[in-house]
């Protein structure tokens, strides 16, 4: 390094390498490269010039590229991975060429053109925990983004990097939805939905005005009760809070919302809470036109905010459908629990939930059994809780297995006798009770009549999904999914609903559309989830495509290395003998130890 040239600077750097999997089953080197410098012509080279990007210096099969701006490096690697996922389009998965993109800001030492230091390190380690296809942003960057790119910004949590000495927080970018997927399903929402039969809504997360990050929380669930109250309503079309709250911290423009989401109105507002004081302040817009449709302040003290919510929604529903009963508003306002301290810890608690992680869902058992412990009639809190046993469950995450069955049929029993006619609880028990306790009768029971009670909530569907499939119905589970993610098509947990309508096709003898989906729902998975991997290298197998299936297998068994057709706790949940056996022949086929 010469030290006649050297300047230090703060720098967005961007890490990019290939994945060339080609060159993995033996393709020609020279034919890879070849490949690899004609996207750098038409695709990578000309991103970095339009976004202001600087290449620094390209590394065989990857590149090093630096910004003055974090957004414009973000926005560079976006537009990259969605031009490299069109380009991939027709081509074999064993076939394409993807990139990993790394980002992060930190300070960088420029010499003789070229930049070294702590900040350029750190940019390669992400970009080598991304996934292919993927982006990968640290801490550092992340802040200076948020609210400020289209896509969806995940965090991934405290991640060891290589040569790194501490952990560092890390956050996936989501490439959203207009980007093309390798194989195109009938929920890809590029056409407008169409609105339906009766007034269409979509609920905006509020801003939070009180100058206080500790109270995005709350901003947050007041618009989540204004929703939940709203979804009850047989005469509405409620989105759910799933995709709405995908707009959060995003400027967009609500005719754009509501050609995506397929409503009519959209609800936006903020809510300011400053010493005993709490402001609501909300708007509707009609999305076909721009039109606002009605405007209002509601303001009163903290004791009273049971009351203010219930104001809000009212007025939201009768500026839209003037024709609903007083007596059905006042039905669909009523709280869950009287205690404002319970409900602060249940509020919360669902923040940490919709995070999805490990650590997230520890956080929020704590907080829910406080809400429990000050309410012990609280039956929301008492589902809730059975969700996260049964998320832990879904992931792997308990060490013992039979304790926390026991416990969810105990809450999950509890929450219904403590409120038989909250669509949201019946839901959450009856998935519960299905999922980890093996209760299968007594949960699809439950969430029927969930789904009766409100046909708005779309969480309703999607479990209702899954348990069919359980049971032996998966027509009725492509069914209801395909529901669900009408009523929720930005779902933040749709690849969750993608493999469901994957293990469904299996089932039900759609094989080509098992594969599509479950190809499409990992690549979409944000933590790596392998629901339907199952389905998929049976699939391939039953479909002669015998390579594929080796491949799948290969894949799985390195995630799930004890593995064997025994002791598969998916065959444990399946109550039809035809499609137990039907997956253990697809999985022998493939060559799945016994």
């Amino acid at each position: 390094m010469s030290s006649e040239h050297v300047e230090r600077r703060l720098a967005a750097i961007l890490a990019a390498d290939v994945v060339g999997s080609c060159r993995l089953i033996g393709i020609d080197e020279e034919g890879t490269l070849a490949q690899l410098k004609a996207l750098r012509k038409t695709l990578f080279d000309p991103k970095i010039v339009q976004h202001h990007g600087r290449i620094v210096k390209n590394t065989g099969d990857g590149a090093l590229v630096e910004f003055a701006s974090v957004v414009d490096a973000v926005r560079c690697a976006d537009d990259v991975q969605r031009g490299m996922a069109e380009q991939n389009t027709d081509v074999p998965q064993g076939k394409r060429i993807e990139f990993r993109i790394g980002i992060h800001l930190g300070d960088i030492i420029i010499a003789d053109d070229d930049i070294f230091g702590d900040g350029v390190n750190i940019a390669v380690r992400l970009e080598g925990i991304a996934e292919p296809g993927g982006i990968c942003i640290s801490d550092d960057a992340h802040r200076q983004v948020r609210g400020k790119v289209e896509s969806t910004l995940e965090d991934m949590g405290a991640q060891t990097l290589k040569n790194i000495a501490e952990p560092m927080r890390a956050w996936r970018v989501r490439i959203g939805p207009s980007s093309s997927p390798a194989t195109k399903t009938q929920t890809e929402t590029a056409q407008p939905l169409a609105l339906p039969d009766k007034p269409s809504i979509a609920v905006l997360p509020f801003q939070n005005m009180s100058g206080d990050p500790e109270q995005e929380y709350f901003a947050d669930g007041m618009a989540d009760e204004i929703l939940t109250a709203l979804s009850r309503f047989r005469e509405l079309f409620v989105i759910a809070r799933t995709s709405s709250f995908t707009y959060k911290g995003k400027a967009v423009d609500v005719r754009q919302i509501g050609h995506e989401l397929g409503v009519r109105y959209v609800l936006e507002g903020s809510v300011r809470k400053a010493g005993g004081r709490v402001r609501i302040t909300g708007q509707l817009i009609d999305a076909t036109s721009g039109v606002q449709v009605w405007s209002d302040r509601i303001e009163g003290e903290h004791d009273d905010i049971f009351d203010l919510q219930d104001r809000a929604a009212s007025a939201v529903v009768n500026a839209i459908a003037p024709k609903v009963e007083q007596a059905e508003i006042a039905r669909a306002v009523a709280k869950a629990t009287d205690s404002l301290d319970a409900y602060d810890f249940y509020m919360r608690a669902q923040a940490c939930i919709y995070r999805w992680g490990r650590r997230d869902l520890e956080e929020a058992e704590v907080l829910l059994k406080r809400a429990i412990e000050l309410d012990p009639k609280f039956a929301a809190a008492y589902a809730n809780s059975t969700w996260c046993l049964a998320w832990r469950l879904v992931n792997d995450w308990t060490n013992d297995l039979a304790t926390d069955a026991a416990r969810c049929g105990v809450l999950a029993r509890q929450a219904v006798d403590l409120a038989p006619d909250d669509a949201n609880v019946l839901s959450l028990a009856g998935f519960s009770l299905a999922q980890v306790v093996g209760a299968f009768d007594e949960g699809i029971a439950l969430i029927n009549r969930a789904v009766s009670l409100n046909p708005n909530l779309a969480r309703a569907w999607a479990l209702s999904a899954v348990v069919h499939i359980f049971i032996g119905k998966p027509e009725t589970a492509i069914q209801h999914n395909e529901l669900a993610m009408r009523l929720s098509p930005r779902d933040i947990g749709l690849h969750l609903m993608m493999h469901t309508t994957a293990r469904a096709c299996f089932y039900a003898g759609r094989l080509d559309e098992a594969i599509a989906w479950s190809t499409r729902a990992m690549r979409e998975s944000p933590h790596g989830q392998d629901t339907s991997m199952l389905a998929l290298i049976a699939s391939y197998a039953l479909t002669q495509r015998q390579e594929d299936a080796t491949a799948a297998l290969t894949k799985y068994l390195a995630i799930h290395p004890q593995a064997r057709l025994g002791n598969l706790w998916q065959l444990s949940r399946l109550r039809s003998p035809d499609h137990v056996a039907k997956l253990k022949e697809g999985l022998r086929l493939a060559g799945m130890p016994e």
